[in-house]
This record gives C-alpha cells, structure tokens and sequence, in this order.
C-alpha cells in the first residue's frame, strides 16, 4: 500500500516514528472480520456457544471476532438478521450508551445512519420504550438503512432522508444524537483501498468543516443535559480532538470519560495542551480499523417539558385502541385479524399508507406526527400488511419483527437449499404435510418469511427487492449455523 506523502508526513509526527512505522505495519496486514449478534433473535444457547470457540470483541458485549469470513451473501441467517457485520472498533459506540444512557426509556437520533451497524448496534443497547431516529442523508443508502433495521426486527423506529438542517424545528427533542460524521476515510484505508486514492489534505479541511456544520446544525435538537456522541473513521486531530475541543468552547458542552480497560490498548487524546477523554482507536493497538470517539453533555438540566419528558403523562392519559376501533381503509374483521398477528397489539397504533398498514408504538405518535411535520419519513415502525386484491398479506418486516406473535402463523422449518431458493425469490417446493394458505418459513427456527402454498408450490413473498441476485453457488459455504 503506497500511503499518501502528505499523510505519511502528518501522521508519523503526530504519532512518533516508532509508532507510525507499527501502524504503517500494520496497514499492510489482513483486517480482521467480525460480526455483532442479535440478542433478540438469537437463544442464549447460542451466545455460549460463541463464547467458547471465537475471540470476543472486549468492548461490545455481542461482538465477535470471526477466524474465517463467513459467506455471508449466502448464509441465510444473515438475511434473517441474526447478525451484523460490523467493524469491531467502531462497537465502542457501546460503551457511550452503557456509561450515560440510564434506565429509562429514551429519544435517540443516528445522524448519519446508512448502512446500519450503529443504528442496529443502538437500538440494541437502548432502554426497553426507547424509539431510534435513524437518518440518511443520500436516498439510495437510506433505503439500505431501513432493510437491514427491518432485518434487525426491532419496532421502535423511524428512518428518516433528511439532511442534518432539516432537524431544526425539532429544538430538544432527542435526549442522545450519535453523529458519525463523513470524514476523510484514513482509518478506511486498509479495509477500502479506494479509501487511499481519494484522499487528500484538502479533503481533510473540507471533512472538518463540514462536521462542524453538521454538528451546529444538529445541537439545538439535543436536549439540555443530552449526550452527543461524536465519532469518526480517520486519524488526524482536526477531525477528532480539535472539533471536540471546539464543540466544547462553541456550546459549553462537557467532555465525558469513558470506563476504557488498559487492556483494549485504546490510545488517548493526541492534542498537544489539551487533556479531556477522547479514545482513537489505532490497528497497530487494537484488533479493527482505524475509528475514533469523544462523548459530550449538553450543559443544562432536562425541565420536563421536552419530548422523551412528556411520554409518562401522555402514556396514561392515551385511551388503548381496542380490537374493535376504526382506521380508515380496514374493516373491523380484518383490524381485529391484524390485531392477532402481533404479540402485544395494544401497544401499537396501526397505521395505513395506501396499500400498506404499519404499527407504530402509541406512546410515540406525538414524536412521529412532529417527525412527518419536518422530515422525510422512509419508514416507521414495523410493516404488518399489504393489500393484495382483496385480502391483506402479512409484510415481510413483520416476518423479521420481535414483535411477531409467534404463533400468528403456521410455520415450515426448511432447508439450507430451500432457503437460498426463497432468497433468491424462486419457486420454493414445501413438503406434502406443510400446510396450506400463509406460511411463516423458518430455518434452524429463526423466521425468514412468508409464503403462500398453494400445495404443488408456494408462491414467494420475499421482497423482489431484497433478493440473491447471484445465481452460482460458491463451492465453499461458510455460515453462521455450522458454528452454532
């Protein structure tokens, strides 16, 4: 790998020789490979399992460290969202969350989301009631976010298209905001090698700039009190130390200590004068990629009055919808069949779209109307049903959701290559015995989707979208299950 010069130069002085020359090293080595597990999906059998045989990622509780890349385009349990791949250093994010994140329910905003790792990742640690905001800014990759949090399965969400300033109405509405701002990729380079050939000094005094926006644009929404948990993929101080350094003396904000074990290696703040807790992460030090992290407050105290304060009060004063309330377009049949298909209805208020009918968490509809007021919503919730004709199919994202009454449905465990034929949105054979009508199919007992079987087929409902479009077989499988 042919480093930048102009890189080269800055980082062996910020670093020392020594410690340039390790790292440099080190950029010329594999990346190690890991994945995060999905606690709600997964037996805790499993976990024990992982614990015995892989290397566990130190600083995240589901992390893991994988000896071989798994295939994970053909490992169906991947597609049910049993598991994410995620650089390891970036879990970090975790510790945040486990250090300033407290029991209670919260309002918490990814401001630059796509692909999901973090999304998925915070939406996992949250407080049980806690609803994510996760955002994109560019379309495509927003719709790319919201697939993998439906594969997640969690309902408390909303993925929103917006750019940063297009939160502005929303003033303290979010009691925690992770902002994984754009930045120059340094910490890419061994992982991406396009990573090295577009970048370039200017390019770094663009990137912090443009953080800084970012960050401006988003303060007001953060509530007083609230945590901001600033992160990026790159080495050098102007994107990292100096913005913290600046949101501090910008906003009066509070630079917050992290519980970090001397054993994870992660190195400090490298600003010369300055001293508050900032924690980079370098691959030379630590088993990932290049990543760095700084956590703030929000000076001020919480007056009740924001958003996440009001949810008790609204909570008792919201009458339940009961099996036999009214939404526009559904009939009182057909609600109270819907109703069925989830494990705690009465916590959801159903909402339709056209064709399509979702649930959302009642107790967050006055955050979700303010959402729809000022932003681009691309999903909310969990789709439960789609109308085919006359009658409503149950969605594929209720297939993926924890909130799936496990028993809505009749179920088929089928196998590894039914299950790459039902990716790949082909015809899909059951056995004689399965039954007839809407079928949930599982594999190893994890739900992947629905069909419908007619008997001499099933007709596929995976998302077309969504699909394999690979049509060869690589000769070696790697996945997930053989190491359950």
């Amino acid at each position: 790998m042919e480093l930048p010069s102009s890189f080269t130069d800055y980082t062996r002085a910020l670093l020392g020789v020594e410690e340039y020359e390790k790292l440099a090293a080190a950029l010329e080595g594999e990346q190690p490979v890991s994945i995060r597990l999905n606690e709600d999906k997964l037996p805790e059998s499993s976990f024990s399992l992982f614990r015995s045989s892989l290397e566990h990622v130190p600083w995240s509780a589901a992390g893991y460290y994988l000896d071989k890349r798994l295939t994970f385009t053909f490992d169906p349990l991947f597609h049910a969202g049993c598991y994410y791949v995620q650089e390891a250093s970036s879990m970090c994010v975790e510790q945040a969350l486990r250090r300033y994140v407290g029991e209670g329910p919260v309002v918490m905003l990814d401001l630059c989301a796509a692909p999901g790792g973090k999304s998925t990742h915070a939406r996992s640690m949250l407080p049980a009631g806690s609803l994510l905001v996760a955002n994109e800014v560019i379309r495509n990759r927003s719709q790319v976010l919201a697939e993998n949090l439906t594969k997640w399965g969690h309902p408390g969400v909303v993925v929103t298209n917006n750019d940063p300033a297009d939160f502005s109405s929303l003033t303290d509405f979010f009691d925690v905001i992770l902002t994984d701002v754009p930045c120059s990729g340094e910490g890419m380079f061994r992982k991406d090698p396009v990573a090295v050939s577009e970048w370039s000094g200017e390019n770094v005094e663009i990137c912090w700039q443009r953080q800084r926006r970012i960050v401006t644009d988003i303060w007001p929404c953060l509530k007083p009190g609230g945590i901001l948990i600033y992160s990026t993929c790159t080495y050098n101080t102007k994107e990292n130390e100096e913005n913290i350094r600046w949101i501090r003396d910008e906003f009066g904000a509070e630079v917050l200590p992290l519980e970090i074990s001397t054993d994870w290696n992660i190195t400090g703040n490298l600003l010369s004068g300055e001293d508050f807790p900032a924690y980079r992460f370098l691959p030379h030090r630590t088993k990932g990629e290049g990543f760095f992290l700084g956590v703030l407050r929000k000076p001020g105290v919480s007056d009740g009055n924001t958003w996440a304060g009001q949810m008790k009060s609204r909570e008792k004063g919201r009458k339940p919808q009961g099996k036999g309330a009214k939404i526009p377009g559904v009939s009182k049949e057909q609600l109270s069949a819907l109703h069925e298909w989830l494990a705690a209805p009465d916590n959801y208020e159903f909402i339709v779209n056209g064709n399509n009918v979702s649930a959302f968490p009642k107790v967050y509809l006055s955050e979700l109307s303010a959402l729809r007021s000022s932003l681009r919503i691309v999903q909310a919730g969990v789709d439960v049903a789609e109308l085919k004709g006359k009658d409503w199919m149950p969605a594929h994202g209720l297939a993926m959701s924890i909130a799936l009454q496990p028993d809505a449905f009749a179920r088929e465990d089928i196998s590894y290559e039914q299950a790459i034929n039902y990716l790949r949105k082909e015809a899909v054979v059951l056995s004689e015995t399965a039954p007839r009508g809407i079928v949930l199919l599982t594999y190893k007992q994890i739900p992947l989707g629905f069909v419908k079987n007619i008997g001499n087929r099933a007709n596929n409902l995976y998302p077309q979208e969504w699909r394999i479009r690979s049509g060869h077989l690589p000769e070696e499988v790697l996945e997930l299950a053989a190491i359950l």
